[in-house]
């Protein structure tokens, strides 16, 4: 099978990409009315058309049929994307698109939109935009209440073309107009920390570009004489599995990298590694969480496999299926699970993930003081002190009074490709650099085997991991950490 048929996503609006394709035995109009059900499915549309007291949006009701039809298979990952979704996906899969160069954050509730970071060199670096900055308007329509995907199918537009865009500032309003400017979606950020240790942040594999990206990041660490290297894999929702194959490439001088289990039950080799004189061969450390997913999993796992990297974090997501992507008539596109992937020593990890050789915690975004109370006056202002530090909340007009407290949101660096990382508040970074260092992980770092059976109870009923990240920078509410969006 060519390595360009097979996509891996993270979730049902992760995206997909027309790069490849299926044989399949047809299946006609006619067919629909060989059935009951099918008989009974046009005649309900042909009595929504006669009866309906209303306009009927023959649009809408189709799209939802088939996002009912597929639905009904409950497979998250078997999936249909209407045009207007995959639009934008197909621009983050080409690896660039046109818009203002911001990365943007949603609140945790879905509604509402500030900026996260501002690219140097991007449009809205050169009209004083900051990050803070809430979106009030885009071009006159109101999205205070918007999602970042709205916002994101607003401000995005064609090269050169002027949007104008309400921010607010420290409760004070101003608008800007500003011309759209080619920002390149780039999914590698590399650094060199303290002693040398070269680190690569790969963000997600839902780019064309991601392959010759990481190459580039692997060159730069060769060029800077570094011998140990961090490959951090973690919120990586996956993408297109081919990447996946030519990241463990990297690493891998020989043998099989991962091979696909379809219907009849065989495993058939998708991606070997060959040996190349741009390979990294020194030490490995890889990062991942309970969000790494997809192809961040095949990279892992046939690194762990092959004993050519120590992995360090959390028991990964387990999203061990592909999906082969069809266009649609419409401008959509759907999804559709076609195999299982298996890694060189015949792991087969779909809703299983993989199980870190150092089990640590993810420490970068704890979650927020956050609490909810009832019983006293309406309009009555609380005072509670939690860790001598004063918790300010006010009842509402039923008694009920709650506080939650701000997200941590991940500092990223104005320049693309450029990482940032925090060692003080990233216990897995730390634990990675103690293991390059020293061949071994201190206890105090280690998640104990009561956190570690716990977290993996929480990830098992979906506690843990309420929504999968998408491999797309697209957005995610920051209840979980999020993929950036970026318009």
């Amino acid at each position: 099978m060519n390595r360009n048929q097979v996509l891996l996503l993270s979730g049902a609006l992760a995206g997909t990409a027309a790069v490849g394709y299926a044989q399949m035995t047809g299946y006609s109009s006619a067919d629909l009315l060989r059935t009951a059900s099918g008989r009974s499915f046009t005649q309900v549309l042909d009595l929504l058309e006669r009866n309906y007291l209303y306009e009927v949006d023959e649009d809408a009701v189709m799209r939802g049929a088939i996002q009912g039809a597929l639905g009904a298979l409950d497979d998250e990952f078997t999936y249909y994307e209407p045009p207007e979704d995959n639009e934008i996906d197909a621009a983050n899969l080409e690896g660039q698109f046109y818009g203002i160069g911001v990365v943007l954050e949603g609140d945790r509730s879905g509604k509402g939109v500030r900026v996260g970071t501002v690219y140097q060199g991007g449009a809205a670096f050169g009209a004083g935009v900051q990050m803070g900055d809430i979106f009030l308007e885009v071009d006159g329509k109101d999205v205070r209440a918007a999602t970042t995907t709205e916002v994101v199918k607003l401000v995005r537009g064609k090269q050169g073309m002027p949007v104008t865009i309400t921010f607010a500032r420290g409760g004070n309003p101003y608008t800007v107009t500003m011309k759209r400017k080619e920002v390149p979606n780039v999914s590698v950020e590399t650094a060199v920390l303290d002693g040398g240790v070269g680190y690569i942040a790969l963000t997600s594999f839902y780019n064309k570009r991601a392959s010759e990206q990481f190459q580039a990041a692997v060159q730069e660490m060769k060029a800077r004489g570094v011998t140990q290297l961090i490959l951090d894999m973690r919120d990586n929702g996956g993408g297109l599995l081919n990447a996946g194959v030519d990241v463990a490439d990297q690493f891998m001088q020989q043998g099989p990298i991962v091979s696909l289990r379809q219907k009849d039950g065989k495993n058939r080799l998708y991606g070997e590694a060959e040996a190349s004189a741009g390979d990294y061969q020194g030490k490995l450390v890889v990062l991942v969480n309970r969000n790494s997913a997809s192809a961040s999993e095949v990279v892992s796992g046939a690194l762990q496999d092959v004993k050519r990297a120590t992995v360090i974090g959390e028991k990964t997501f387990g999203k061990g299926v592909a999906q082969l992507p069809f266009d649609t008539p419409d401008g959509g596109r759907v999804a559709i699970v076609n195999s299982e992937w298996v890694t060189p020593n015949g792991r087969r990890i779909n809703k299983e993930g993989i199980l870190p050789d150092i089990l640590v915690k993810d420490t970068r975004f704890p979650v927020p003081l956050n609490f909810a109370g009832s019983g006293v006056k309406p309009g009555t202002e609380l005072t509670l002190l939690v860790d001598g530090q004063e918790v300010k909340a006010k009842a509402a007009d039923d008694g009920v009074f709650k506080y939650v407290g701000e997200f941590a949101h991940r500092e990223r660096s104005a320049v693309q490709g450029q990482a940032t990382v925090d060692l003080q508040a990233d216990q897995q970074l730390r634990a990675a650099l103690e293991y390059l260092r020293t061949g071994s992980v201190s206890k105090d770092l280690q998640m104990t085997a009561e956190e570690a059976k716990k977290q993996q109870e929480k990830q098992a009923d979906g506690e843990e991991t309420p929504e999968l990240p998408q491999a797309a920078p697209t957005p995610t509410p920051p209840a979980v950490t999020p993929a950036p969006a970026q318009p």
